[in-house]
């Protein structure tokens, strides 16, 4: 449940300036470069860190974060691609129960293990059983998977987290109703007090531990639908950061509250490598990051990634290509036209690009035999802020691929529902209004809708989003997470 964790390290890497300032000799913690593939990915454009969260309960963990034993477990991580302009970044999201190919990785009495396949992406991290984890293991498994080279992996864990929020004076959010006891513990066996209140609040420490593990009473009870809560509680943390200003007074406790509590590779593992490190990167501004998850569906309890979407982003990442297509390497553009010579032509979402469909209503059918398929895209179709007016079955269950009907001046709308739906065809109809019957093609491959972002606060469950957009009892419905 160590997700959100790694938001201390990204809140210190974005506000890099402030490490001119800092005396941090003696706090860093480093972790072998043995255990590393010897079949790694090229140096690609742009540069890459891996940031792991550890919910190891050993050393000062063990009061915060609940479970047992003292072997380091990882929850979520992320991939942070710095773009060569120096100026962009994206942080791609990794869900801990994603299903990927491990690679033979060292264990503590020097062996390797064979390759594992279709295996719970966290479970690298824990490859030897040791209290500290294996970040290297970690980083072969995301460069196998991805084919980027990791330049630098970070490990922070809850202890570092909790120490950091309080060091800014706590970060502000919303919630849109009550939270108890029993929903940051379903084991309890009763609701409980209640622990946030409803509407905006500042957490830090533990409380704010606390709200970025939060899986149950809020969302909609899944580990993806925490990851975007994780993300917003980032991007607010930075604006907190950022809003105290770069000075040795504000950054040198939030620095030692990191760095105490973090284990990086040999690269920055002093305070001059951090610090050049982090001055590289005092030019990149929160508008120009991006916060994304790895492209997947669900398969059974597990997370599958979406290959022909994930792939896409990956080979846009080593193009040094912002996620809806730009080149951010620096270098001088001659033109910026897709590989047919036309702008437009492709309707499809960038992968991890955002789909906004506020204003836009339609009506969802399963033109296949797969049971659920319909209110699986109706939720997706919320999420990203469409208005559905029904689901339904259609009337053939033979449909191969996905077609979007709209009625006379409505293909501007249908073509911003299509982004959604890779693949799928338009067809003009004499009937108003906009509906989509859904084919075999996106039963097998759902693309962007089952990442699609939202507008919408996170802590908001999808099959609420088209009242939070306009029920005045939310006290979040106009907060915006950047």
């Amino acid at each position: 449940m160590a997700a959100a964790i790694t938001a201390s390290v990204l809140v210190l890497l974005v506000a890099g300036a402030g490490w001119a300032y800092l005396q941090l000799n003696g706090n860093i913690s480093i972790f072998g470069a043995d255990g590393l593939s010897a079949d790694r990915p090229a140096t690609g454009a742009g540069s890459n860190v891996l940031v792991i969260g550890s919910d190891s309960r050993s050393g000062g963990n063990s009061a915060l974060g609940g479970g047992e034993g003292d072997i380091g477990r990882s929850d979520t991580a992320f991939l942070l691609h710095i773009y060569g302009d120096g100026k962009h970044a994206v942080a791609v999201s990794f869900p801990r129960d994603t299903l990927v190919d491990i690679p033979p990785c060292k264990l503590p009495n020097g062996s390797w293990t064979q390759p594992r396949t279709n295996v719970m992406f966290n479970s690298a991290f824990t490859v030897g059983e040791t209290a500290k984890g294996n970040p290297a293991c970690t980083q072969n498994t995301v460069e196998k998977l991805t084919g980027l080279r990791v330049d630098h992996t970070v490990v922070v864990d809850f202890e570092g987290f909790s120490k950091v929020t309080a060091a800014v004076g706590g970060v502000p959010v919303c919630l849109p109703k009550e939270v108890y006891q029993g929903d940051l513990n379903p084991n309890r066996g009763s609701k409980g007090n209640v622990i946030f209140p409803k509407g905006r609040q500042t957490v830090s420490g533990q409380k704010a531990l606390d709200y970025v593990r939060l899986r149950h009473g809020i969302g909609d009870g899944s580990d993806i639908g925490r990851i975007k809560r994780q993300q917003a509680f980032v991007s607010s943390l930075i604006k907190k950061v950022k809003s105290e200003g770069v000075n040795p007074s504000t950054l040198l406790p939030l620095a030692n509250a990191a760095v105490e509590s973090m284990t990086v590779d040999p690269g920055l593992g002093t305070a001059d490598k951090l610090i050049s490190f982090a001055m590289s990167l005092k030019d990149i501004d929160l508008h120009n990051t991006k916060f994304v998850t790895v492209p997947w569906r669900y398969q059974g309890a597990r997370v599958a990634i979406v290959h022909s979407q994930a792939d896409a982003l990956w080979a846009a990442l080593r193009a040094d290509r912002t996620v809806d297509g730009k080149d951010a390497s620096g270098k001088p553009q001659h033109g910026n036209k897709g590989d047919d010579g036309k702008r437009g032509a492709n309707t499809s979402a960038s992968p991890g690009d955002s789909v906004s469909g506020a204003g836009i209503s339609v009506a969802v059918y399963n033109g296949t035999t797969v049971t659920g398929l319909a209110a699986r895209a109706a939720g997706d179709l919320k999420t990203a802020g469409f208005t559905v007016t029904g689901t339904a079955t259609a009337s053939t269950q033979d449909h191969a691929t996905t077609v979007i009907a709209h009625g006379p001046g409505q293909e501007g709308q249908a073509r911003t529902v299509a982004r959604l739906f890779p693949g799928a065809q338009l067809q003009q109809s004499t009937a108003v209004g906009i509906s989509i019957t859904l084919g075999q093609s996106y039963a097998d491959d759902p693309g962007p809708a089952a990442s699609a972002s939202s507008d919408v606060p996170p802590d908001v469950p999808a099959d609420a989003a088209d009242k939070a957009r306009s029920a005045d009892d939310n006290p979040c419905s106009d907060l915006s997470y950047g």
